[in-house]
């Protein structure tokens, strides 16, 4: 599917006459299949197919992601209600960069991050766009790829009944994501259109509630202090400050918090192919989608992080199952929830391809119509680069910490800003508009969480003290 080149001759006319009628303008061409050319085609002539619900399933599958096993630590360095109030006010900002992106696409009639930084910034903001889409997901591919390469030979090893590792080749990580990605991620990421993975983003969900029901169960099942349990290390703290709760708080980690819960909210390269290919699509209803789906997010992210830190307080760590794993390693419970993760984040996987691919299309191939032998060759050239990335790099984190620190405010904040300042005609709102005086502070307010982000890492490296910078 392409995207035909825009034109400009009654922009101005059509917008004013919009604003006259009271309507949101939608103009220029996109996906022109149903005209029959007695009329200009307009990006709504595109048939999409895929429902509310599953479109719903797909957005909050791009927003899930590895980094919900590190909020419990992340609640643990703030306490619960600093917690609460940073996670709503990511979760609002995400909602409010949905708007932003849905009011730029409507206006333009384009689908397509990459296009919207055409229209924006002429061909360097479309490269630019694209090249930042590419990295943020090709980290977030790797490390989803990563928790498969470390956790599935110990699943494989608990269910076998293994107190050691072994030499054979089925305990090999390396070779695991290989299989695991020739035969489950390959064959998913060579659909035609991201409607279908509604049903695998579905099940991916419901191995997330999941282990949010196990979480919540072992609050109840785990008592504190945690002395019964040999495997586990207790802190030097007294039991009252391990066991006691706290609402407010204030330490060298607490600064890691925002990035890692702005990049835990990140879905915005998935919006746009969502809203071409959902059915009687309307900005309205695109927007119900990206709000149900933060909203849901928000509910698990919170849910799970309380009761996980309600559960090991001052003892919480970095990676959660991999706490509950000192304290029981033979727990099945425990087990089953590494694997349905393990299912989860396997899954998610071509959801986060498919904006990869469409960037690549976009700055490649972007006059050609589609094809199929250049769609699945995209595809494989992209899972052999993470599988060789994941193999070859033992440690990858400072590159994640990096790539985190610079894309999530980029494509949360800083582009979806700009985008909207550049393309929203000056007759529609004025430059001193209060829309695009909130759009310029949404888009400084990027450049402030990158400048910040980048800066406790730095400060990180210089002291090499590195600390996990949560990952999506």
């Amino acid at each position: 599917m392409e995207l035909e080149k825009l034109s400009n001759g009654n922009s101005h006319h059509d917008a004013a006459a919009a604003v006259e009628k009271g309507a949101q303008p939608e103009k220029d061409a996109f996906l022109p299949q149903k005209s029959d050319g007695s009329k200009t085609p307009q990006f709504t002539d595109f048939e999409g197919k895929t429902s509310f619900g599953m479109s719903v399933f797909n957005l909050s599958n791009a927003i899930m992601g590895s980094g919900i096993l590190g909020l419990s630590y992340a609640m643990s360095n703030t306490g619960i209600v600093l917690f609460l109030i940073l996670l709503t006010c990511i979760a609002c900002l995400s909602c409010y960069s949905v708007h932003l992106l849905l009011r730029s696409a409507g206006v333009v009639g384009i689908r397509a991050y990459e296009q919207l930084g055409l229209r924006a910034f002429g061909h360097p903001g479309k490269i630019l766009a694209a090249v930042i889409i590419t990295l943020h997901n090709i980290g977030a591919m790797s490390s989803y790829l990563f928790i498969v390469k470390s956790e599935l030979p110990l699943v494989i090893q608990a269910f076998l009944g293994q107190t050691s590792s072994s030499d054979e080749w089925f305990m090999n990580g390396n070779y695991l994501i290989i299989i695991v990605t020739v035969g489950i991620i390959f064959p998913l990421a060579m659909m035609k259109h991201l409607g279908y993975l509604g049903y695998t983003s579905g099940f991916s969900l419901s191995c997330m509630v999941f282990f949010l029901s196990a979480v919540i169960y072992k609050r109840f099942n785990i008592s504190c202090p945690l002395q019964a349990f040999s495997n586990y290390t207790l802190s030097e703290a007294t039991p009252e400050e391990m066991c006691t709760a706290k609402l407010f708080t204030i330490n060298q980690e607490t600064a890691y918090t925002i990035p890692i819960l702005a990049f835990a909210f990140v879905c915005h390269p998935e919006v746009l192919p969502i809203y071409t290919e959902l059915s009687n699509p309307t900005k309205r209803r695109m927007q119900n989608i990206g709000n149900v789906s933060i909203l849901g997010m928000f509910v698990m992210y919170f849910l799970t992080a309380t009761f996980g830190y309600l559960t090991f307080y001052g003892n919480t760590e970095a990676e959660l199952l991999h706490t509950y794993s000192k304290v029981d390693p033979l727990d099945i419970l425990i087990l089953c929830v590494r694997l349905a993760v393990l299912v989860a984040v396997t899954l998610t996987v071509p959801v986060v391809l498919f904006p990869i691919r469409r960037a690549l299309l976009q700055l490649l191939f972007p006059e050609r119509p589609f094809h199929w032998l250049r769609h699945i060759a995209i595809a494989a050239c992209l899972l052999f680069v993470v599988n060789m990335l994941v193999i070859l790099v033992p440690n990858i984190r400072d590159i994640f910490g990096i790539t985190g620190a610079t894309t999530a405010p980029s494509l949360i904040f800083i582009l979806p800003g700009l985008f909207y300042i550049r393309i929203i005609p000056t007759d529609l709102e004025p430059m001193r508009s209060r829309p695009k005086i909130l759009a310029a502070c949404f888009a400084a307010l990027g450049f402030v969480f990158m400048t910040m982000s980048l800066t406790f890492i730095v400060l990180d490296w210089t002291s090499g003290e590195k600390q996990r910078l949560g990952a999506h």
